[in-house]
């Protein structure tokens, strides 16, 4: 798997410890680009798009964080 350029939608799963249907919801709502491909229309993500949402998800939670630092901060 690891060097292969597109993976299946488990593998996604699998790579994040989600479910397949999380990965097929971020698929659906196009948080996480992928296409479809074949006869019978089987989802892939690209391993850069994947490492490319992961880096999005690390930076929403950096900022998550620090707005509830400021938060907590005032409150004291």
């Amino acid at each position: 798997m690891a060097s292969e350029r597109f993976l299946t939608l488990s593998d996604v799963a699998d790579v994040l410890n989600i479910s397949s249907s999380q990965t097929y919801a971020l698929v659906r709502t196009g948080e996480l680009p992928a296409i479809k491909v074949g006869g019978r229309g089987q989802w892939r993500v690209e391993r850069d798009e994947l490492e490319g949402y992961i880096k999005r998800m690390y930076a929403k939670t950096e900022r998550l964080v620090a707005d509830n630092s400021i938060a907590e901060s005032a409150d004291s």
